[in-house]
């Protein structure tokens, strides 16, 4: 997922500097989002990957609410992107959530970063979904 999202940042922000950092767990992406905005960055993308059990949606949930904090206190755009792993039961088809959904969520923080607060308006309502297809206007 990283080097996905990272490839789709470099290639349509070639004028901005892509920084990645790796964190050991889930838990500590907000502690690394906050050390990445003290450093000056504009946006943010968080890439994590959800187990099956309660304790792995917890923990994904201690993230979320981190990350969440995080953004509200900052003012920074922050797009969490995550695989649960009990999305799909075929590895193949894991994979493929994980690639098209960051890749997705990176052309949307481009947009964001590059068209600010309406830059994601065409898509409301449009069912547009990151990594399955998209269901279509309501």
């Amino acid at each position: 997922m990283g080097s996905v999202a990272e490839s789709v940042l470099r290639d349509l922000l070639p004028e901005y500097r892509v920084l990645r950092y790796t964190v050991p767990g889930i838990k500590d992406i907000p502690g690394a989002a906050r050390r990445l905005i003290d450093m000056g960055c504009e946006g943010l993308i968080t890439l994590g990957w959800v187990g099956p059990t309660e304790v792995d949606k917890l923990s994904y949930l201690a993230m979320s609410v981190g990350l969440i904090t995080l953004s509200v206190l900052t003012g920074k755009v922050i797009v969490d992107v995550t695989v649960h792993e009990d999305e799909a039961s075929d590895p193949k088809e894991l994979k493929e959530i994980a690639v098209n959904r960051a890749r997705a969520h990176a052309e949307n923080l481009v947009k964001l970063l590059k068209g600010g607060l309406d830059a994601l308006r065409p898509l409301a309502g449009q069912g547009v979904r990151q990594g399955r297809p998209s269901v279509g206007p309501l």
